[in-house]
């Protein structure tokens, strides 16, 4: 007698299953919750949230200081900008024009305010017949900080200049009284001009100051990717997973081989195939696109290494968690690294859980360190001291906790398993 076969499940009967809803259901609205809440968070409302955006301010006027008046104008207009940080927003560095110049070809600061030698004597002289130029306050920018970052930067001290000119042209237009002019009174009422320009160029093609972002974005993808890629065809060489590309399935013989030998496998694939991807992105960034960009083996040889601790961090998790490893992965090295890069929206402009989180993300350590080799010269206190270490500090954290993890469901019997139908 031979056995009865059971038929086979259609999808109208299984829908109706409600718990085959529940699981996908709630996970999916919890993922979409949490990305919308955490990407948009940190963007929604930068003029809210910032506080302290390092800007210099430097004083070059050393001119005599006007009759009655203890102090010459520029003292008296960085003394009254510094003491109120526009409303908290700004964080004033008081330097020398070198220093200040120092500070922008390193990334440090945002933009600076530059009140020039001479000032006071141009401004004293205007509503006598010496006059001979507008009195000028520098406003200087820094597009390697980000479009965004300079832009806030540049309308803060634009802010500062325009009311430091007013207030100067209250007195200037009280000492003229009341002979002055009406045209004269206007000229006065306003005089110095504000003229901005950038303190720190970089080239045409870099995205105004967005591909370092891009560029980082492109090497923590690289070894996300990368590393979740190699872990799943590990997996289905040695036969410990399906492979399934359309109608097509297959199941490889399964090969005997401890959690711990097959995270070292998985590693050591990861450190060879990274030296791929990490030429083709290069290649294709700079040779095909024709990206900005200078130190080129330094460059490389960061993208290798970048890309190998996100690539070997992905092989930790998901051999500590197994299943759900992709989607940890995911969260740590993306859903949380994105808004706290700070490579897009300046860490002083998004919400204090953030930049909590800049501390140890691993893409805000990779794009400082971008950052400084494609606009700062590679200039170590630009940023790239510290990735370099961060870098060394995450290798490290992945190979402890990766091994760590495999060795403990070794020593506890805790073997793979071949999947089998039900």
């Amino acid at each position: 007698m031979s056995p009865t076969v059971a038929p086979e499940a259609t999808a109208a009967a299984l829908v109706r299953r409600p718990q085959l809803w529940l699981v996908p259901t709630i996970l999916t609205g919890l993922l979409a919750l949490l990305l919308s809440l955490l990407y948009m968070g940190g963007i929604v409302n930068p003029n809210a949230e910032l506080r302290d955006l390092p800007i210099a301010l430097v004083n070059e006027d050393t001119g005599k200081p006007p009759p009655g008046q203890r102090q010459n104008l520029g003292t008296q207009i960085t003394a009254a900008i510094a003491a109120d940080p526009a409303g908290g927003k700004a964080g004033w560095r008081e330097l020398s024009l070198a220093q200040a110049q120092d500070q922008l070809d390193s990334g440090k600061v945002y933009g600076a305010l530059v009140v020039p030698a001479g000032f006071t004597d141009s401004v004293t002289a205007l509503p006598t017949s010496g006059a001979t130029k507008q009195p000028t306050i520098t406003v200087l920018t820094n597009p390697g900080k980000g479009s965004l970052g300079s832009s806030l930067a540049s309308q803060i001290t634009t802010q500062a200049a325009h009311s430091a000119s007013r207030k100067i042209g209250e007195q200037l237009t009280a000492a003229a009284g009341a002979q002055a002019s009406p045209t004269a009174k206007l000229l006065l009422a306003d005089p110095v001009d504000v003229v901005t320009r950038v303190g720190h160029p970089i080239g045409t093609e870099s995205g105004l100051g967005l591909t370092a972002f891009y560029y980082t974005l492109l090497l923590v993808l690289a070894g996300f990717m990368g590393g979740n890629v190699i872990s799943n065809g590990v997996d289905t060489a040695l036969g410990y997973a399906d492979n399934e590309i359309g109608p097509w399935h297959t199941r490889r013989p399964t090969v005997p081989i401890d959690r711990t030998q097959t995270l070292l496998l998985k590693m050591l694939m990861t450190a060879g195939i990274t030296l791929v991807s990490t030429a083709l992105v290069m290649l294709a960034c700079i040779g095909i696109l024709g990206m900005d960009a200078s130190h080129l083996p330094l460059l490389w040889i960061y993208s290798y290494c970048a890309a190998l601790a996100v690539g070997l961090g992905v092989q930790a998790i998901n051999a500590a968690f197994g299943g759900i490893g992709q989607l940890v992965s995911m969260f740590v090295f993306i859903v949380l690294g994105l808004p706290s890069s700070g490579a897009t929206v300046p860490l002083q402009a998004v919400p204090g859980f953030y930049r909590f989180l800049s501390h140890f993300e691993p893409m805000r350590q990779l794009s400082d360190g971008v950052r400084a080799i494609l606009y700062f010269d590679a200039r170590g206190d630009a940023g790239l001291t510290r990735s370099w270490i961060m870098i060394a500090v995450g290798t490290v954290l992945a190979l402890l906790f990766g091994f760590a993890m495999t060795a403990y469901y070794d020593r506890k019997g805790l073997k793979r398993l071949t999947p089998q139908p039900a």
